[in-house]
């Protein structure tokens, strides 16, 4: 008799799953212009590139300024903070006031985008600026916002060299993963991935 493979395995309702396991993410900080100009930052984890090319997006819900500065000006940056800089997203991530006005934003220190409108989370490892592309709507309360990379820019401790391994950069600059929900790890070791001889992309 085989054994059951769900003899230890939970069958959860859908929408309790991502309650219930660890899953890794990426974390970013979003950058859009309020109405009047001022800059809003947002931390984000439901974000990945969608293309071999030039193509970025995250997931955000249009109740908030985030999606509703990209719907209007049609433009984002995108900052890939450090592991010690963990704090600085949670700040971004900070509720507005009677006013609608983030205060915690005063306490990130910020510098200009090249080609769009925004600006950067400072010290942070990989910028993009984006431009619209499309958004993808009625994900249950949310929508996919999709965009076209027009410049990037990479921390030269950050950068992939031929001159030194992936764990040596690693040591020198560790990446931060966001652990769904409330959590986060330093990576700071790899190993290669374990691609058949004939694998291609």
């Amino acid at each position: 008799m085989q054994p059951d493979p769900f003899a230890n395995i939970h069958t959860l309702p859908v929408d309790a799953v991502w309650q219930q396991v660890l899953t890794v993410a990426p974390l970013v900080v979003i950058g859009t212009r309020e109405a009047d100009g001022t800059p809003n930052l947002a931390p984000k984890h439901m974000a990945m590139r969608f293309s071999w090319a030039d193509h970025y997006g995250f997931v955000c819900t249009p109740r908030h300024g985030t999606y509703q500065n990209i719907a209007r000006d049609g433009e984002f940056t995108v900052s890939y903070p450090r592991p010690n800089q963990a704090l600085f997203a949670g700040l971004a991530a900070g509720q507005r006031d009677e006013d609608d006005v983030k205060l915690s934003l005063a306490a990130l220190p910020t510098f200009s985008a090249q080609q769009v409108n925004g600006v950067f989370l400072e010290d942070a490892y990989l910028f993009l600026e984006c431009r619209l592309e499309r958004l993808v709507e009625e994900l249950a309360d949310n929508c996919l916002i999709i965009g076209r990379i027009v410049t990037a820019h990479v921390s030269a401790d950050a950068m992939i060299s031929a001159e030194r391994s992936v764990n040596d950069m690693l040591a020198d600059s560790p990446l931060l993963a966001y652990l769904d929900w409330g959590h986060f790890s330093s990576i700071e070791h790899s190993a290669p991935f374990p691609f058949l001889s004939d694998f291609k992309r």
